[in-house]
């Protein structure tokens, strides 16, 4: 079963789905639960893994998205339909860093800025994110950005080496013997 992202967008839902996901295993054939989650596929991403994968040192992570503003009034941002932007879209980003991670998160904690009326979208927020193995995690998901600035930007340090990827167009690495960038003309 492939299902978009997110998988859900309340606990109520993600109960149902795992009770429904639970009893079809034993099925002759279970079905595999997919959740379209991209990011982790994308070339680059792929280098990343490969040039740091080995290491087991912890990795240190920041995810910036510039997420650009959307009207309160759009589907997304209303919680009985698209759940908001950040479960709707910041799940994107926390999957990436737990699969670069190549490890459980054990903690998760978040600020957002909010407007003193309480009426404004609360999508500017940055979300930490620890994991078993000891590597950190930070995304930086604001809304209220230039169109100028990257739309997304990861920084990746492990074992005294960085690792830039700019709109998934290009990655630089500093640090590593025989690689220093890949550039893709387009984004696939």
């Amino acid at each position: 079963l492939f299902v978009e992202k997110p998988l859900c967008i309340d606990p109520v839902d993600l109960t149902e789905i795992v009770k429904s996901y639970e009893a079809s295993r034993e099925l002759e054939q279970p079905p595999i639960l997919m959740v379209g989650f991209n990011r982790r596929f994308a070339p680059q991403v792929r280098r990343i893994q490969s040039l740091i994968g080995a290491s087991q040192e912890p990795k240190a992570m920041v995810m910036t998205v510039n997420a650009g503003m959307i009207p309160a009034d759009h589907w997304i941002q209303d919680p009985e339909i698209g759940g908001g932007r950040i479960i709707g879209e910041c799940c994107h980003f926390i999957d990436l860093l737990r699969h670069l991670a190549d490890s459980s998160i054990t903690s998760v904690s978040a600020e957002a800025a909010g407007s003193s009326d309480g009426e404004a979208p609360r999508d500017t927020v940055s979300i930490q994110l620890a994991f078993e193995n000891g590597s950190i995690g930070t995304i930086h998901y604001f809304s209220n950005g230039n169109k100028a600035y990257s739309k997304e930007r990861l920084d990746v340090f492990c074992s005294g080496k960085v690792l830039v990827l700019d709109n998934f167009r290009r990655l630089t690495g500093y640090g590593f013997r025989g690689f220093s960038r890949m550039n893709l003309w387009k984004l696939d």
